[in-house]
C-alpha cells in the first residue's frame, strides 16, 4: 500500500507540472498576440512588382520583290542592289544614249538607236537579273534592222566620201592662191555597218572611228611663185609675186569675131626672138610666116599658154593696146613683154577673166 501511494503522489505531482507547463504557455502567446508593435527609425519599405520587359513583335517580311544581287550588270550597266523597276530605268537611260560616229578629227555625228529601228528587250534582261548569282553578265537583246542600217551607210557614204585633189594654184577674186593637196577617201561600209549593229547589240556608246580606202593626189604640192591675172574686158595685165601684186600692164585682147578664152591655164612655151606662123584660121589664110625682126607681129618675147594658138606677146602695134583688137592673143608693148617674160617660166599659172 505504501508503493502504491507513493507512486501515486508521483503521478499527481507530474499532471500538475504539465499543466503549469500549458499555463504558462498559453499565457505567453497571448502577451505576443496583443503587444504593441515596435517603433524603428528607418521608414517602411514598399515593395513594386514591375512586369517583364516584352521583346518587339516580328516584322513580317515585305511583299514587293528583292533587289538584285550585288555585282550584277545588264547590257553593261551596274543594277546589283537595286529593285527590277529602278533597274530598268538605269539600263533604258544608258540604252538611250546616242551613238557617236566619228568622220575625221573636225566632224562627229550622234545618232539615237532609233534611227537604226534597234529595239531592246529590257523586261526580259531584268528578269534574268533578278534570279542571277551575284556578279552575273546579263546580256540585253537587241534587235537591229539590218536593212536600215544599210541604208544609212549608204547614204552616209555618199555624203563623205571625195575624190583625191590635187595641190593648184586658183583665184579669189584677183587674187591667186595656192590650195594644198587633199586625199581621197571613201567610207569602209561593211565595216561601218558591223561596227553600228555590235555597238547596238551590246549596248556599247564608246565613239565609233569610221574607216576609209584612201586614194593619194597626183600633185601633191603646189608653190605658188609668180601668177598672170588677165582682165579680158578691162584689157589689163595683172602680175604676182609669192600671191603678192607687183605690176599691171595695158594690153590688147581678142576682138569680138576672135575673144581671147577664158579660164585657168599655164605657160607652155617661152621664146625669144620668135618666128610668127599663120594659124589655121579664116583670118591668116593668106598669110606667111615672118622671121624675127622690127615688123614681127609677135615682137621680140613669146609666152605661149596651154590653149592652141593663144599667147602674151609684144606687138610693134602700140596703138592697140588698150583695146580689143587681136585674133585671141594678149598683146604688150614690146618693153613691158621683155620685162614679164624674164619673169616668168613653164608652169607659171595665167588667170583669164571678164572683168
Amino acid at each position: 500500500m505504501k508503493v502504491t501511494a507513493r507512486s501515486g503522489g508521483a503521478a499527481f505531482l507530474a499532471a500538475c507540472a504539465l499543466l503549469g507547463f500549458g499555463a504558462s504557455f498559453a499565457l505567453a502567446s497571448k502577451a505576443g498576440a496583443t503587444a504593441a508593435p515596435q517603433q524603428t527609425t528607418e521608414p517602411p519599405t514598399t515593395t513594386t512588382t514591375t512586369p517583364p520587359p516584352t521583346e518587339p513583335p516580328v516584322q513580317p517580311p515585305p511583299s514587293g520583290p528583292a533587289p538584285i544581287a550585288f555585282g550584277v550588270t545588264v547590257g553593261g550597266v551596274r543594277v546589283g542592289g537595286m529593285l527590277p523597276y529602278q533597274a530598268r530605268k538605269a539600263v533604258e537611260k544608258v540604252y538611250a544614249e546616242p551613238l557617236q560616229l566619228v568622220v575625221d578629227e573636225a566632224h562627229a555625228l550622234t545618232l539615237p538607236p532609233g534611227s537604226f529601228g534597234a529595239k531592246a528587250n529590257f523586261e526580259k534582261a531584268v528578269r534574268r537579273a533578278r534570279f542571277a548569282r551575284p556578279g552575273a553578265v546579263v546580256p540585253l537583246d537587241v534587235a537591229v534592222s539590218q536593212g536600215r542600217v544599210r541604208s544609212y551607210v549608204d547614204r552616209l557614204g555618199n555624203r563623205i566620201d571625195r575624190d583625191a585633189r590635187d595641190a593648184r594654184i586658183v583665184l579669189q577674186g584677183l587674187r591667186p592662191r595656192a590650195i594644198e593637196a587633199q586625199e581621197g577617201r571613201a567610207l569602209r561600209r561593211l565595216g561601218t555597218g558591223r561596227a553600228i549593229r555590235t555597238a547596238l547589240a551590246t549596248n556599247s556608246r564608246l565613239p565609233i572611228r569610221l574607216r576609209y580606202e584612201v586614194t593619194k593626189p597626183e600633185v601633191r604640192s603646189a608653190k605658188l611663185d609668180e601668177a598672170i591675172v588677165i582682165m579680158r574686158s578691162s584689157n589689163k595685165l595683172l602680175y604676182f609675186d609669192n600671191a603678192k601684186y607687183v605690176r599691171s600692164f595695158g594690153v590688147a585682147t581678142g576682138q569680138a569675131a576672135y575673144p581671147t578664152p577664158l579660164g585657168d591655164f599655164e605657160i607652155v612655151n617661152l621664146q625669144r626672138n620668135p618666128w610668127w606662123y599663120p594659124p589655121p584660121s579664116p583670118w591668116a589664110t593668106d598669110s606667111e610666116p615672118v622671121p624675127p625682126g622690127p615688123g614681127n607681129p609677135l615682137g621680140t618675147r613669146w609666152m605661149g599658154l596651154s590653149v592652141p594658138y593663144v599667147g602674151i606677146h609684144g606687138t610693134p602695134d602700140a596703138a592697140s593696146i588698150g583695146y580689143s583688137a587681136s585674133h585671141g592673143c594678149i598683146r604688150m608693148r614690146i618693153p613691158d613683154a621683155e620685162w614679164l617674160f624674164q619673169h616668168v617660166k613653164i608652169g607659171t599659172p595665167v588667170f583669164i577673166v571678164s572683168k
